[in-house]
């Protein structure tokens, strides 16, 4: 057990990971070691941060503050601290099943932990963070929050309304981490689109990610979780005219059908959702789509889902997650819908359509071989650099392997590459361009 040391483990997506990554620079600027996502920890302080989105992220959560448990039962720890998603929304019944966590916090709380560990004098980090994301790429968070309030969604309850950062504190975080050595950003909210809205009801996404583009040392931006109700076209332009905005764009779509759109409260039809697909590949051709489906949505007929179906294949979309519709507390779904749609139902429904998205995925993959494509190296692993193009998001999307004993390259740093085989899920390349950027 080693004396002021906390290890730190972020469950969940990236807006979780930005947070974690928040609370370990406060730690470490009052005079705490941190230690992320240790496979051996050996803090005498642990802070868990839990995600509460679906059934399977609560179990993982649970599952993981019964090992620190079982740790601090062996005296292999001194204290044990939750924040996050789960603890947000499920505190009380926490907290009266699990009294060895010695506090419980929710989403925006966290920050009094310092206090608690009996920080009298608490000095502040400024709004910087430990990366524990590669130097080169960190997740910049521009808002916390959603104000859409999708029939199936837990995320307000936990997050609450939509509330955009100041553009100015943004731009600096930006300034301050390429100052650090970063080149590239994932941009996240819950909302993306959205950003601004709530400060004077205009959209100010664009704007905001013009004035990233013109920070020097900003090599690549890119955009998730957009969503396609009063999508800013605006966005599309400035996608397409700079060069360090990537070609890509993560929107989540969940459904095609109308009837289940309309179940979902999403406030976009079908043919509102095909006009926005083709305008965003006509504004900014090459670009590659991401989005998220979900099956089984109560009351989804075969009908529906056949036309979803039917949709992923004119779509082709580059990249695509789906999952089956699991029942949040709490939700509109939850008190007002029937879970009518049989488990084996939307296990093979979600099989099938995964199945034809496998195909289309390694079909645009394929059309890359040949191509020369500027690639950034992430690390390096085995007898392969692991590295992206800019149509890939880290951890999620397809990757380059390009073999080590050709030449060393620099993790971090770009190369031009020719792709010369491909997968559904990777790319092989080899690099023609030795200068790094």
């Amino acid at each position: 057990m080693k004396k002021n040391q906390i290890d730190v483990v972020s469950l969940g997506c990236s807006k979780n990971l930005v947070d974690s990554e928040t609370l370990m620079k406060l730690f470490e600027t009052n005079g705490y070691k941190c230690v992320a996502d240790s496979k051996n920890p050996q803090g005498e302080i642990a802070v868990i941060n839990t995600c509460g989105f679906i059934e399977t992220a609560k179990e993982e959560s649970i599952n993981t503050i019964l090992e620190f448990v079982e740790r601090k039962n062996e005296g292999k720890l001194k204290k044990l601290f939750v924040m996050g998603c789960l603890s947000q929304r499920y505190q009380k019944e926490l907290e009266a099943e699990l009294p060895e966590v010695d506090k419980f916090y929710g989403k925006f709380n966290y920050k009094l932990l310092l206090q608690d560990l009996g920080k009298s004098d608490i000095i502040t980090c400024d709004g910087k963070r430990h990366l524990t994301t590669p130097h080169h790429y960190a997740y910049l968070k521009i808002a916390e929050g959603c104000d859409r309030h999708c029939a199936y969604c837990a995320i307000p309850i936990m997050t609450g309304k939509h509330v955009s950062r100041p553009m100015q504190e943004i731009l600096d975080e930006v300034k301050n981490l390429v100052e650090q050595g970063v080149k590239e950003f994932q941009v996240i909210a819950q909302e993306l689109t959205y950003y601004g809205i709530d400060i004077d009801g205009k959209h100010h996404i664009t704007e905001l990610i013009s004035k990233m583009a013109d920070i020097p040392g900003v090599k690549w931006i890119r955009l998730h979780y957009a969503y396609p109700n009063q999508f800013p076209m605006d966005l599309l332009d400035v996608i397409r005219e700079r060069d360090n905005v990537c070609k890509y764009l993560d929107i989540a779509l969940q459904h095609i059908s109308d009837n289940v759109l309309s179940r979902m409260h999403r406030h976009v039809t079908k043919q509102e959702t095909i006009d926005l697909i083709k305008a965003i590949r006509e504004r900014v051709p090459g670009i590659t789509i991401r989005t998220t489906l979900l099956v089984g949505f109560p009351g989804e007929t075969e009908e529906d889902y056949q036309e979803l179906q039917e949709f992923v294949k004119w779509a082709r979309f580059e990249r695509m997650g789906a999952f089956a519709y699991s029942e949040e507390e709490g939700t509109y779904s939850a008190e007002h819908y029937e879970d009518d749609v049989p488990d084996d139902v939307k296990q093979h429904r979600l099989d099938e359509l995964m199945a034809i998205q496998e195909q289309i995925s390694t079909e645009i993959e394929a059309e890359k071989v040949g191509k020369v494509l500027k690639v950034i190296i992430d690390r390096k692993e085995g007898d392969y650099y692991i590295g992206r193009t800019e149509f890939s998001s880290p951890e999620v999307d397809p990757e380059v392997l390009i073999p080590v004993n050709e030449r060393q390259l620099r993790v971090g740093s770009f190369y031009q590459v020719k792709i010369v085989d491909s997968s559904e899920f990777d790319l092989t390349g080899t690099v023609v361009s030795s200068k790094a950027k």
